[in-house]
């Protein structure tokens, strides 16, 4: 294998750290040049280019022209890693019998002395979102980068922060991107990363010149693999007059005895101009929530006791036994077992909110709290990137959009949930966007609360990657019928 094929590029922010990878790379011979993109000069052996904007256009445009390789090794050095020569060829090996624009491969985190594994997912057509996470080290077969650098929306509108995912978006156009699950490199931490509130950077204030960009490129991208939809492309709603009950807060819940009559009390105390009820869905708790509902249900026919049949629900499940059950109301409302509503206006809100704008689902905005109802970061969670205009096209990017959710009830009906425990309503809500109109209401109307207990708790490599790879699958079956939908709009 030639050294001439291969040339690394570092995106740097600590010399030291680029220095010992530099001393690394050297000694394993394979490499013809090491390239250090930095925001200033450093005093390295190797060549450097300069942005104040590392991933943009021009810094990536600039890489794609300066390096006359065949293959670019593209590391983060964030954190020093190590590779041996012989899985730089496993890299390039597969990019050849594979024809890969871009290959990834599991790896190893080293760290006060311990050795953990972290394996990585497979890319596939609905991993479009801007954090799709291919480690510190990946190839990029350059040749066909160098033939995309006309397809990047980036580069036309000198983009400061989306250029390398514009690039890998288009490489996924025009080639495989494949990981190779093999731990083929290791990466040394310096310290221990605190990675509990990465996932609301998209919706922090402060990032929202970076999530403009990234939603421009985003549906750049679903243009140019005829996924895009319309704004104008949406049913209107009539609403219907055939419900016992104006609205019903559909609470499902197993095993939270320490929340449950909380967030029952949150829901009966709604003051409301029309009449509603509770449908609280049992998923057979047996650690004394059901005799809690069953005594507040017992005394107050708003309430109503559902215990499934079935005991393989998830979430996603007891949500349709909710929906579909007769005492269901017009407008189906979300109230996690372990959440509370902001204030006692919650439910009118939501309900004037699907009335002013017709819309056949409303979403909230809501405040991360602790067990004890504290503020913690980063506190409000109001999903602003929404548009009217293109939300529906920008949610296949992001991971969420928001709570509470609150469906018209025929339409959910219709969709109906998959019967999981994570990504449910974030499936409905890509389903719903595609068709109809969703309305927003910007103001703290929920309370978010997180606790060793919930589903938010901290999770193993394992479990955020068997739910990041839920949502890109959920992803990709939507791309499929978004891509039929414009293909039979041209017949």
């Amino acid at each position: 294998m030639s050294v001439d094929n291969i040339t690394v590029v570092i995106f740097s922010s600590d010399i030291n750290v680029t220095k010992e990878m530099i001393s690394m790379l050297n000694q394993t011979k394979l490499v013809n040049e090491i390239l250090v993109l930095a925001k200033s000069e450093m005093n390295l052996d190797a060549k450097q280019l300069q942005s104040d904007f590392p991933f943009s256009a021009e810094a990536i445009k600039r890489i794609i022209e300066t390096v006359s390789s065949k293959y670019l090794i593209v590391i983060d050095g964030t954190n020093r890693i190590e590779i041996i020569k012989s899985n730089i060829e496993r890299f390039i090996s597969t990019a050849e019998n594979k024809n890969a624009g871009l290959v990834f491969s599991d790896y190893e985190f080293k760290a006060n002395d311990k050795i953990i594994s972290h394996p990585l997912i497979d890319y596939q057509l609905g991993s479009v979102r801007d954090d799709f996470n291919f480690g510190n080290c990946y190839l990029i077969d350059l040749d066909l980068a160098k033939r995309l650098v006309p397809e990047l929306i980036s580069i036309e509108n000198n983009y400061h922060y989306s250029g390398l995912y514009d690039l890998h978006l288009a490489l996924s156009r025009s080639s495989q991107l494949i990981r190779i699950p093999e731990f083929l490199y290791a990466v040394h931490q310096k310290t221990d990363s605190n990675n509990a509130n990465k996932i609301f950077d998209y919706v922090d204030p402060k990032n929202r010149q970076v999530q403009i960009e990234m939603e421009k490129v985003a549906s750049h991208h679903l243009k140019n693999i005829n996924a895009f939809i319309a704004s104008t492309d949406k049913k209107s709603i009539r609403f219907e007059d055939k419900f016992k009950v104006e609205a019903s807060i559909i609470i499902p819940v197993k095993n939270r005895v320490n929340t449950i009559i909380d967030a029952i009390n949150s829901a009966l105390n709604q003051k409301t101009s029309f009449n509603f009820n509770l449908v609280v869905v049992d998923n057979h708790s047996d650690d004394g929530t059901s005799e809690k509902i069953k005594k507040i249900s017992s005394a107050n026919n708003r309430v109503v006791h559902l215990i499934p049949q079935r005991k393989d629900l998830g979430i996603g499940g007891c949500w349709n036994e909710a929906i579909l059950h007769p005492e269901c109301g017009k407008f189906s409302v979300q109230l996690d077992s372990d959440d509370l509503y902001s204030d006692e206006n919650t439910l009118q809100k939501i309900v004037d909110k699907f009335y002013e704008e017709k819309c056949a689902m409303v979403i909230g905005s809501y405040k991360l709290t602790d067990f004890n109802l504290n503020e913690i970061p980063p506190g409000l969670i109001d999903h602003r990137e929404w548009t009217d205009e293109n939300g529906h096209n920008n949610a296949l990017r992001i991971n969420g959009l928001g709570a509470p959710r609150a469906f018209y009830t025929p339409v959910i009906r219709e969709i109906k949930f998959p019967n999981v425990s994570y990504g449910e309503d974030y499936a409905v809500a890509l389903a719903v966007s595609r068709q109809y109109k969703i309305g927003r209401i910007y103001e703290p109307i929920y309370l978010c609360r997180r606790w060793e207990g919930n589903t938010d708790a901290s999770l193993s490599i394992e479990k955020q990657n068997g739910n990041n790879f839920y949502k890109d699958s959920v992803r990709t079956e939507e791309i499929k019928i978004r891509q039929e939908i414009n293909r039979n709009k041209t017949l």
